[in-house]
């Protein structure tokens, strides 16, 4: 019996055959990246919408890139896609002693910290482990921050970068102490706007975004679906006082500030009513 996962390599196969589809064919690792980048972002806003039907629709595309990439990745004599899973599954069950050996770990944040430190000490030096300045890390291991893929998203890097680091035990004890740095990066902010210094903008922003992600993971919450479920709640409300002004025959740039404040209130007291 053809496996589900086979019949989708069969089906990519043939479409990369001669006999199959010329777009297809002419794809290569570095022309489908685009388009795995975004099945991965559009399974994620899945996810965010809560619609299951979407998230199996938006899956299946995902799997249908990983597996293309698989192929191209066989034609070129790297890998085909059962080396490539039993590669992760080796990796998964090394990396699972608590359930598949003898280890006794309590608690989710006890696995965390195993994690971490097992990959650090079960890899070999790499590339990325090397300072800026060229000069080598002298730890015999692979730095604990190595692995985070340079395209990630800014927000996305902080939170895994954070991640990693707390595995190690280099984090605050507890939320109360993150939103104590939180109340600090906000007065160096509001000492840079009152010293009129927009050269240090940048750095004391960046500073404040990255401490309030840190109290996001503290509070177990993924900072970028929190912020994407905040843009989709404020798409939702802008867009119904802009469809409350256009009602009345009205646009928002000739409404006062204090028009739009009021919609705007509306909205959100319309929004918790029963």
């Amino acid at each position: 019996m053809t496996s589900d996962i086979d019949k989708l390599r069969q089906l990519i196969a043939r479409l990369r055959s001669p006999e199959g589809c010329p777009w297809d064919r002419e794809q290569t690792l570095e022309s489908v990246r685009a388009y795995l980048l975004e099945e991965a972002h559009e399974t994620a806003s899945a996810i965010d919408s809560g619609d299951r039907q979407e998230l199996r629709q938006e899956l299946g595309d995902l799997i249908f890139q990983a597996v293309f990439i698989a192929q191209l990745a066989e034609e070129e004599g790297a890998f085909d896609l059962s080396q490539a899973i039993d590669a992760v599954h080796i990796k998964m069950v090394d990396r699972h002693p608590h359930v598949f050996g003898d280890d006794k770990l309590d608690d989710a944040a006890a696995v965390h910290r195993a994690w971490e430190l097992r990959k650090t000490q079960r890899q070999e030096p790499s590339a990325d482990a090397t300072p800026s300045d060229g000069t080598q890390l002298d730890t015999g291991r692979r730095s604990v921050l190595a692995g985070i893929p340079a395209s990630l998203p800014s927000l996305l890097a902080a939170y895994r970068m954070t991640q990693k680091a707390s595995g190690v035990g280099f984090d605050w004890p507890d939320p109360t102490a993150v939103l104590a740095k939180v109340r600090e990066e906000v007065a160096e902010v509001e000492e840079i706007i009152e010293d009129g210094a927009p050269q240090r903008h940048l750095e004391e922003v960046g500073d404040l975004l990255f401490t309030v992600v840190n109290l996001a993971r503290h509070l177990k919450v993924d900072p970028d679906a929190a912020l994407a479920k905040a843009n989709l709640k404020f798409q939702r409300r802008f867009q119904t006082v802009e469809a409350d002004f256009a009602s009345r025959d009205r646009h928002l740039a000739d409404a006062t500030l204090e028009e739009l404040d009021a919609a705007w209130r509306n909205v959100k007291c319309n929004e918790s009513l029963p």
